[in-house]
């Protein structure tokens, strides 16, 4: 994935401060990322790059990509692992409720869990974001024997702006460098599989859209930019299988945006799945205690399907308690 996003970077991305360390700092740029509390119930965190992270403009917390670890709880073995990415436009992140939330539920299931922490805009822009998720799959199969996971049973779950990423990391990604000094690099950053939910997968103009993720790609990107972002324009038949789940409701990202994605996964084999609500808003994470919308409950239980059809998730831990619940 690298070699794409130091070309489609170097020349798009250069003016927008995607993390070029020669940009003079700009008050838009300096100003500190939203930035959310560590998810509840991590048991550790892992910084991605411990000696600073590619275009890093500093050394503060906005600075340091990172994940927060869940083991798979309850039996032994080889275990699956999900890196839950957040939503929230590029600009903050949804910790708790699109991330720590997912990651004790697949904990309690058996699935080694990981909530990244992306870096965010204004202060980073493309290709940063996708270069912190790049590497959180490398470092997981890289370590998969002492973090007790299996190397082929790596996968993503992104909401929203995490959704956009996931789509993107499932169909952009490389083998990594045999010879690369940092032996993490030397893996492929290529998921096993992919869940997004309400996530931008396409920024054509026939699909209604209130922003151009700007969050992302700053605040005037032209089209060439936005395209280098589009997931459905990155589509091959080596893309990971998909689990997509929208609501036609959504007045913050059409739902256009998940059929377009299923259209070109479809279009070249690549097995998926699509779910499509007619009610819900934009946000709603697990779809858990949705009083107006009680039907989105059964989300997580199509997830855990999908998952134990194709053997990411047993049966028996698909049909298994409710996460347990964190206390502060």
């Amino acid at each position: 994935m690298k070699q794409i996003l130091w070309l489609g970077a170097g020349c798009l991305f250069a003016c927008l401060g995607a993390g070029c360390a020669s940009v003079s700092a700009t008050a838009s740029i300096a100003a500190a990322a939203t930035r959310a509390k560590p998810p509840l119930g991590s048991s550790g965190t892992v910084v991605l790059w411990p000696n600073g992270a590619p275009y890093a403009r500093g050394t503060e917390d906005e600075d340091v990509p990172k994940m927060f670890s869940y083991p798979a709880m309850g039996g032994s073995g080889t275990h699956t692992a999900v890196i839950v990415m957040p939503g929230g436009g590029y600009e903050h992140l949804a910790m708790e409720k699109e991330g720590a939330e997912e990651a004790r539920w697949l904990s309690a299931r058996g699935v080694t869990a990981f909530v990244l922490e992306y870096r965010l805009g204004p202060r980073y822009h493309f290709p940063s974001p996708m270069l912190d998720g790049a590497r959180a799959v490398r470092y997981v199969r890289s370590h998969a024997e002492e973090l007790g996971v299996a190397k082929n049973r790596i996968g993503l779950w992104g909401f929203s702006a995490g959704g956009n990423l996931a789509g993107y990391l499932a169909t952009v990604n490389d083998p990594g460098e045999a010879k690369a000094e940092d032996p993490i690099e030397r893996v492929s950053d290529r998921p096993d599989f992919a869940i997004v939910s309400y996530g931008r997968f396409t920024m054509d103009d026939s699909i209604p859209r209130k922003t151009n993720m700007e969050g992302l790609l700053g605040a005037h990107p032209t089209q060439a930019m936005m395209d280098q972002v589009s997931v459905v324009k990155k589509v091959t038949k080596a893309t990971p299988p998909c689990f997509i789940f929208a609501t036609t409701a959504d007045q913050t990202v059409n739902s256009l945006n998940a059929t377009a994605f299923y259209d070109a996964l479809k279009r070249v084999g690549v097995p998926v799945e699509l779910h499509i609500f007619e009610r819900g808003t934009h946000g709603l994470g697990m779809g858990q205690g949705m009083k107006r919308f009680p039907e989105v409950a059964i989300y997580p239980t199509l997830v855990a399907n999908w998952m134990a059809v194709h053997g990411w998730m047993t049966q028996e831990e698909s049909d298994g308690s409710e996460a347990r619940t964190i206390t502060r």
